[in-house]
């Protein structure tokens, strides 16, 4: 993560008089008329056009997420910085993104970083990490004012040495379970079941009794209709019933301890980023910020929707997470913490982190509004 690009302008006062502001006046005019002349357009052949290729399917709202990000980059630019932006296996395999940054073949990627966790383990604690009590919200807020970028840029630059240069964006709601085709009643019906799932949270799962596949999204549906998998989670409800979750098993459960911290990592190769003009690094930045408000209100309205879709519409049991299984997750990331924290670096990581979340969330935790009373006043006992 490279440090917040931050342009200075200091102003000194100015004295002036009416006259004085009417001669100004007169020859600013002057010279803004010659410089309809002396300032021609800039010519379309120094635009720079970076290929982006994403993570997704065309059909997955990320893909709609991705691109509204390069949306803010094309349109903040001008027409001189463009974004080309590619489905996931336009160029490389989904998961395959990162080693294409680093090489250059592609100038930057879209994706997630726990789909790069088999480099080093520590990838999933920037996203998909060991559950201490924070969100994503309160995550991006560790990674840009609470140490997590600068321990990022020590994961890539100095442990890997990846010519690369990242921003995150987008808090990802908790992500569901996933799908079944029976219900889990509680814990000890995880036991046996072949899973899809990515990154520490395969660990989480297989530490429980699961047999664990990592597969990108676009091969879920298929390992599930072959029988390679019997249940599955990918991310939300708009991404799962885009590409067909509904059709392979009825059975969603909302609410997990595994992956309920991630954000969009928005990845460039480090020596074309470094030829770019400052005023560009800083669009790239900061477009990474605006999109990260925009996918989130985007989220909580499509999401919302099809949620409700897949119950009324497509006859899906949405169902609650039982408590046990909450309870039978944190215990088995215990086991998990203390096998990363054997790794100076992971230890440092989520060193970091605990210190964020004991100050930040014990504040948003004990100042926030009882949300839920508020619900069932107005709207009856919440289900599921």
């Amino acid at each position: 993560m490279t440090d917040q690009i931050i342009t200075k302008t200091e102003t000194a006062p100015v004295k002036s008089s009416r006259r004085k502001f009417l001669k100004a006046g007169g020859l600013a005019a002057g010279a803004a008329a010659v410089g309809t002349f002396a300032m021609p357009n800039v010519s379309r052949a120094q635009t720079v056009t970076l290929k982006m290729q994403s993570s997704w399917t065309a059909s997955d709202i990320f893909q709609e997420m991705a691109a509204d990000y390069c949306t803010r980059v094309n349109e903040m630019a001008g027409g001189r910085l463009k974004i080309d932006l590619l489905v996931g296996g336009a160029v490389v395999h989904p998961f395959s993104v990162q080693d294409a940054v680093h090489t250059g073949v592609l100038d930057a990627c879209h994706t997630v970083t726990v789909y790069w966790y088999g480099k080093h383990k520590a990838a999933s604690l920037f996203g998909t990490g060991p559950v201490f009590g924070f969100n994503a919200e309160q995550g991006l807020g560790w990674i840009y004012n609470g140490g997590g970028k600068e321990l990022y840029a020590e994961l890539v630059n100095d442990i890997l040495k990846l010519n690369i240069v990242s921003f995150f964006a987008m808090p990802m709601p908790t992500q569901p379970l996933g799908w079944f085709k029976r219900p889990l009643r509680s814990a000890a019906d995880i036991k046996g079941l072949k899973y899809r799932t990515v990154g520490l949270a395969a660990d989480l799962m297989q530490s429980m009794g699961m047999a664990v596949a990592q597969l990108p999204g676009g091969e879920i549906v298929p390992a599930m209709e072959r029988g390679v998998i019997d249940a599955f989670e990918f991310n939300n409800p708009t991404s799962d019933r885009r590409f067909g979750a509904q059709n392979v098993a009825k059975n969603y459960m909302l609410g997990s301890y595994h992956q309920a911290t991630e954000y969009f990592e928005i990845m460039y190769n480090k020596q074309k980023f470094a030829t770019l003009p400052k005023e560009h690094q800083a669009i790239l930045q900061y477009a990474a910020e605006a999109a990260s408000s925009a996918n989130y209100w985007k989220a909580m309205d499509i999401y919302s929707k099809d949620l409700q879709e897949l119950k009324e519409k497509d006859k899906v049991n949405i169902i609650r997470t039982p408590k046990d299984v909450f309870e039978a997750q944190i215990k088995a990331w215990d086991g998990i913490i203390e096998q990363l924290a054997k790794d100076p670096y992971m230890k440092k990581v989520m060193d970091s982190q605990k210190a964020w979340v004991k100050r930040v969330v014990y504040y948003e935790t004990l100042n926030a509004a009882d949300y839920v009373t508020a619900y069932e006043h107005h709207f009856g006992k919440m289900q599921g």
